[in-house]
């Protein structure tokens, strides 16, 4: 299978919204609001526009990943900048082919050439560590709350490139999503089931736990 990577154009947003909604329905809540995170993201100042791809199959957008720019605030005040990706989506059919994986590897190098250090995230460890990503803990970097969630991972794009760099990962409100805008964001689209998964048990272990 034929997968091409190029960056999102305007014409893209609504498809990609599209198959954001459709990868991550009932996967890590009831429904999901991924799509609405990706519509917001674009018009935040911190979004990345060269960072900003879509894979297509046969001319059809299948993925899609989006890039913010952070900061780690060091023990000694200093601002470093950094990269967190995300939603990285992948319609369901094509789940499993390679296309996710693409999306990274594509765009982390691309971030490299940038000049930024690293990747922060949050995601499932099993599946990112085939990446490079080691648990935050490794790197003594704290979410904002100065404890290591499970979840918080990074990725140095070149050895040691946090190297006395510790202290506190900056995540801003940028994830944040209103539940009344989702609730109109959502009449955009047609309605779906929501139901329970075991995904979405995974991801309240993984939210809840800390190291």
């Amino acid at each position: 299978m034929e997968i091409k990577l190029r960056l999102e154009e305007e014409k893209d947003y609504k498809r990609v919204e599209e198959v954001t909604r459709e990868a991550f329905w009932n996967v890590y809540s009831f429904g999901c609001d991924e799509h609405l995170l990706v519509h917001n993201l674009r018009k935040n100042k911190q979004f990345i526009k060269a960072l900003d791809f879509v894979a297509t199959h046969d001319d059809k957008i299948v993925g899609h990943i989006v890039y913010v720019e952070r900061k780690i605030i060091a023990n000694d005040g200093k601002e470093h900048k950094v990269v967190a990706f995300g939603p990285v989506s992948v319609l369901p059919e094509y789940q499993n082919k390679g296309v996710g994986s693409r999306l990274i590897t594509h765009t982390a190098k691309l971030a490299k050439e940038m000049g930024y250090p690293a990747i922060l995230i949050y995601g499932e460890p099993k599946y990112y560590k085939r990446f490079g990503f080691k648990l935050s803990k490794d790197y003594k970097i704290t979410n904002q709350d100065k404890k290591y969630p499970a979840a918080m991972q990074v990725w140095e794009l070149y050895p040691d490139a946090l190297k006395g760099i510790e202290g506190i990962y900056d995540e801003g409100g940028i994830y944040s999503v209103n539940l009344t805008e989702l609730q109109e964001f959502e009449k955009r689209f047609p309605a779906k089931e929501k139901k329970h998964t075991k995904t979405q048990e995974r991801f309240l272990e993984l939210v809840d736990k800390f190291i």
